[in-house]
């Protein structure tokens, strides 16, 4: 039995998000009112940020958006000034891609000072993409090991753009490192208490007002 949580227990874990492609800045305002109204997140695509702490609503939700999206594939330099760039905007968190492929090719090591330019380049917290449906155990394992010594502030587990997303074994995994971003495939109340009893402390979800509209009304 996943544990139970009410709205007003299990909005602050949500980060509400819109990322898709054709995402336009009236999509962005939306997610914002939905977050503000319901007391979530809001996770953001990173042209939006400097006017989304403009809206009404900024000031009273936390806004993440995401560095090296969606592959992870930019070179460092890049998303380091990528980071940057979003933290003198306004951003409160960010969500960076891993290199997917030097972390397959065994170059950890760059893989983890990469991670490290960007947390020593931002006072806020950062939150390491590992992009789990493309990763063996033993790669997920290393791709935490390298968030750990990057010092980063989580793991989470995916873009939502790969060919699978969240899943329970997942979290517990890397919920043995640090703490978890569970992102993908998240669209009901059911599967995000799932995900926070194997070890979740946030859910990312394009679906965070369905989320909360199946919890228990608070007391």
């Amino acid at each position: 039995m996943a544990t139970e949580l009410t709205r007003s227990e299990l909005a602050p874990l949500i980060d509400h998000t819109v990322l898709g492609p054709e995402t336009t800045p009236a999509d962005v305002e939306t997610v914002l009112a939905a977050a503000g109204d319901h007391g979530m997140n809001a996770c953001i695509p990173p042209y939006a940020v400097a006017d989304a702490v403009e809206f009404e609503y900024a000031p009273d939700v936390t806004v993440a958006t995401v560095v090296g999206f969606p592959h992870g594939q930019h070179d460092h330099e890049v998303k380091r000034r990528e980071g940057v760039t979003a933290w003198q905007a306004g951003a409160d968190e960010l969500d960076v891609v891993i290199n997917v492929g030097r972390l397959k090719a065994g170059e950890d090591d760059a893989v983890r000072a990469e991670l490290a330019e960007l947390v020593a380049a931002v006072p806020i917290p950062v939150k390491v993409i590992i992009e789990t449906a493309l990763l063996t155990d033993e790669e997920k394992r290393r791709a935490c090991e390298a968030a750990v010594a990057a010092d980063a502030e989580m793991v989470k587990t995916s873009t939502g753009f790969a060919d699978g997303g969240a899943t329970v074994e997942d979290v517990e995994l890397m919920s043995e490192y640090l703490p978890v971003k569970a992102s993908g495939g998240i669209g009901s109340y059911d599967e995000a208490t799932a995900m926070i009893e194997a070890g979740a402390e946030r859910i990312g979800a394009s679906s965070g007002v369905a989320i909360l509209e199946g919890a228990p009304e608070s007391e």
